[in-house]
């Protein structure tokens, strides 16, 4: 018998190959010296960078106050016109204007017979009473002054 010949077909697979680039390597480059110039730089003046602000809404200005007033220091002088004597000295006591009841304080002597003491300190009113030599007190009631007035009185004592 005579020999078939096979009708079958036979396929080859064509397999996909990707093409792979492939990296060169780098040239040499000549190297040739070249000469060195140096040049001179000036200093660059450094630049300010411009701010850009919001310009707000004009706020409304609140008046300013004035400044507190500084209280006026008010000055109450007190004169006794009266005699004490040679070589004795007249004292006031009191309350207010620095004075007080436990120990007086000297009065100056303008006159033979005038002295006076004048006070900056602040209060309503100076209630005071006369002393010679700071141990014989003056006859009647204490005294008063408004403070920044000037009071003038002729104070008696019994021997």
């Amino acid at each position: 018998m005579p020999k078939k010949k096979s009708t079958s077909k036979t396929t080859t697979k064509k397999v996909a190959t990707k093409k792979t680039e492939t990296k060169k390597a780098p040239v040499a480059k000549k190297v040739t010296k070249k000469k060195t110039v140096t040049k001179k730089v000036t200093a660059k003046k450094p630049t300010s960078k411009k701010v850009v602000t919001k310009k707000a809404a004009p706020k409304k200005t609140a008046k300013k106050k004035a400044p507190a007033k500084a209280k006026k220091i008010q000055t109450t002088r007190i004169v006794a016109r009266v005699d004490v004597g040679f070589g004795n000295q007249l004292y006031i006591r009191g309350e207010g204007g620095g004075l007080s009841w436990d120990s007086g304080v000297i009065m100056v002597n303008l006159s033979p017979y005038e002295w006076a003491i004048t006070t900056h300190f602040p209060a309503k009113e100076i209630e005071f009473k006369f002393l010679i030599n700071d141990e014989l007190w003056a006859e009647g009631p204490n005294m008063r002054v408004l403070v920044g007035k000037e009071s003038v009185s002729s104070p008696m004592f019994l021997w």
